[in-house]
């Protein structure tokens, strides 16, 4: 009896993991044209000292896996000095038909993030997009962005849930994740 549930184990382990690798091997990708190895002016912060225009960057993503329901983005800063990294953008509930989003949805007032999508309040205690801002004199930074696919219509949360749950909710309805990284120092 032992042995062949050890056995049943290790073939619903295997059958996982070629679940899994299929997903990888579908192509999930994310990509921008208009973030690349730096970002510009355009992706920066303004406030906290820096000065750039908050405008968040042009993504889009194909070759999500079968079974995903929404999508979720976050930008963040591993780098940052706090012990916990810094969160710049959480947009999560995007509807499994969309593939992208435009320049300047971070912005709420601008009214063109994805009908039905929520961003949440970031580590500046704002809510959309909030750009880069390393400390000056520290080496660059890396920002993250990653596109989630997940296996949930919607996330039982609010624009006002903090980064920290809203990363542990992503993570635990993520089915394939894609990531860019881009630099800056100041």
């Amino acid at each position: 009896m032992v042995a062949y549930l050890k056995d049943e184990i290790i073939s619903l382990l295997f059958i996982s993991l070629l679940a899994f690798s299929s997903a990888l091997a579908d192509g999930f990708t994310l990509s921008s044209p208009t973030v690349s190895g730096q970002l510009g002016i355009s992706e920066v912060y303004n406030g906290f000292g820096c000065t750039g225009k908050n405008i968040s960057p042009e993504l889009s993503w194909s070759g999500a896996p079968k079974g995903t329901k929404s999508y979720a983005l976050t930008m963040y800063d591993p780098d940052a000095p706090t012990g916990s990294g810094w969160w710049h953008w959480l947009v999560f509930n995007i509807d499994s038909k969309t593939s992208s989003l435009k320049t300047g949805a971070g912005n709420v007032k601008n009214k063109i993030a994805p009908k039905g999508s929520i961003q949440s309040v970031t580590d500046y205690k704002t809510i959309g997009f909030g750009g880069a801002c390393p400390p000056v004199g520290h080496s660059a930074h890396q920002y993250i962005f990653t596109v989630y696919a997940l296996d949930i219509e919607k996330l039982p949360l609010d624009k006002s849930a903090n980064p920290a749950l809203v990363g542990y909710m992503i993570n635990s309805h993520t089915l394939a994740k894609s990531s860019l990284v881009a630099y800056y120092g100041r």
